[in-house]
């Protein structure tokens, strides 16, 4: 009787809290395109993945994740409030031209910008476990830098981009908060 009593209580807990978050702020009908790219959103998972063709021979996968990061920022304005946080999406993009050699660059996401990291080559045949995969970006001489970010401006990778991501995973996270809270429900319930 009393294990019944304590599925009783979490079961409504979990039915109260999957309410309350419907109620606060229902998780919006997310799109499957940006842009030109397509979006393929697989239920349940901490990723999603955007495609699409560039010119006639660039194949361009960007695979961007949920929050996965933070940095403190100072608040102005709020009594008692020091600092806010500027929420971080990692993202990897893919552009591979046919040959099997592919273009990889890392970048952090943030609220309203791109930041490239990291570049490289993967090569197809793997010859090496340790290849040289080049030094910080940020090292690199200024124009070329400049001129990376242009070259995946052309491509629709871009400071608006960030700021889709940004929408798009803050749905996604309350999406898949939802899910795994009825995941969570349905399993209690069948014991």
């Amino acid at each position: 009787m009393r294990k019944s009593a304590f599925k009783d209580n979490i079961l409504r807990l979990i039915r109260n809290e999957i309410q309350y978050e419907l109620d606060r702020s229902p998780p919006k009908q997310s799109p499957t395109k940006y842009e030109s790219f397509t979006i393929d959103d697989r239920p349940g998972e901490q990723w999603i993945r955007l495609k699409r063709k560039f010119r006639e021979n660039e194949e361009i996968k960007v695979e961007a994740t949920m929050f996965d990061g933070a940095v403190p920022i100072p608040k102005s304005g709020v009594p008692g409030i020091k600092e806010d946080m500027l929420l971080h999406i990692t993202l990897i993009i893919n552009i591979s031209k046919g040959d099997g050699d592919v273009l990889e660059i890392l970048c952090s996401a943030w609220p309203d910008s791109i930041e490239i990291t990291k570049l490289f080559i993967r090569r197809s045949n793997k010859t090496s476990l340790k290849a040289y995969d080049g030094p910080e970006f940020k090292e690199l001489d200024d124009e070329l830098q400049d001129t990376l970010y242009d070259f995946l401006e052309a491509r629709g990778i871009n400071d608006e981009m960030a700021i889709f991501l940004h929408e798009y995973i803050r749905n996604k996270g309350k999406t898949e908060f939802v899910r795994w809270m009825g995941n969570v429900k349905s399993y209690i319930e069948s014991k």
